[in-house]
């Protein structure tokens, strides 16, 4: 791919409806040779050099598919993943926006091809995702987490299903629908899917998942890892409780399951201890981990961060 001169300094987004502070690191464009008009944007914000082990496979598998009217929009090293897709989404060029997490692994070589032929047949779609699946090659570590914790992973469906398993690590959205509903919300550091969901849906467009469409999105590789993650989300939970409770959306857990309105905190208390109880009567460790390891960042989150602290 041709990759433009990178952009610096702050990117204007006027269309932003929770903006926070100005953009950081850079930004590439690369296209495909004699592409100027790109149907598809596709938007990965990543931390460079950081994440070197995931990027470069991501890009291999984007240069294998078979559409090629697309262009890659790399947001590298800004620390508010909402701000760095709105840049994205800023400089795009492509009628629908194709978001990746950077260690996102593409199910098959014509993925993009069959979500786009959804989108352009579906307009009444604002956002869909795809099925999430244990790669085969996992180690005994990860197949053990995806199998015990909700939601990390999500079965194949046979025909569009309205979802609430659409989620950034691979999601495509009409750019006049992302613009329209004022892009993603950069005050919170957590929270993200949940929020794009429920406004897209407000604007009264469906959240779907795609049939017969996947990737691997895996959990950390090592008990370390997986560890950090969840005391940190455990604290950007906290930090957005404590500052932001305004978008604080539930969850589901299944296709087509609904989302419940937002409940009360000692019920938040009392499914919170119900799901520990459950994790320790069905054995289910790693999932009681992620539990212990969650609750004890959102207290030190709570007691400690600031409002400048994320």
């Amino acid at each position: 791919m041709i990759i433009s001169k990178p952009y610096t300094g702050n990117i204007s987004r006027p269309f932003v409806k929770y903006p926070k502070g100005a953009s950081e690191g850079r930004i590439e464009i690369h296209r495909p040779e004699n592409v100027t008009e790109p149907l598809i944007s596709i938007i990965i914000p990543t931390m460079g050099a950081a994440r070197q082990e995931f990027l470069p496979g991501l890009m291999s598998q984007i240069e294998r598919q078979t559409f090629r009217n697309i262009e890659v929009i790399l947001i590298i090293g800004d620390t508010r993943q909402g701000r760095a897709i709105n840049c994205g989404a800023a400089l795009a060029a492509g009628r629908y926006l194709v978001i990746f997490d950077d260690d996102t692994r593409l199910g098959s070589d014509d993925l993009l091809a069959k979500m786009l032929d959804h989108m352009e047949n579906h307009p009444d779609i604002g956002l869909a995702g795809v099925a999430n699946l244990i790669p085969e090659n996992a180690n005994w570590f990860v197949r053990r987490v995806m199998r015990e914790l909700p939601r990390r992973t999500s079965p194949i469906v046979s025909e569009i299903t309205d979802s609430d398993l659409a989620e950034h690590p691979c999601c495509i959205i009409p750019r006049d629908v992302f613009i329209k509903i004022g892009g993603e919300n950069e005050l919170i550091p957590r929270g993200l899917d949940p929020y794009l969901r429920q406004e897209i849906r407000q604007a009264g467009y469906r959240v779907v998942v795609l049939p017969e469409l996947y990737i691997h999105h895996l959990p950390p590789p090592t008990f370390s890892k997986f560890v950090r993650q969840f005391y940190r989300n455990g604290k950007m939970a906290a930090y957005v409780n404590k500052f932001y409770p305004e978008f604080v959306v539930e969850l589901a857990y299944q296709h087509g399951a609904e989302v419940t309105q937002k409940r009360s905190t000692i019920v938040r208390i009392g499914s919170y201890v119900w799901r520990l109880w459950k994790t320790i009567v069905t054995f289910r460790v790693f999932y009681l981990l992620s539990l212990v390891f969650y609750l004890s960042g959102y207290l030190i989150g709570y007691i400690t961060l600031g409002e400048q602290d994320a």
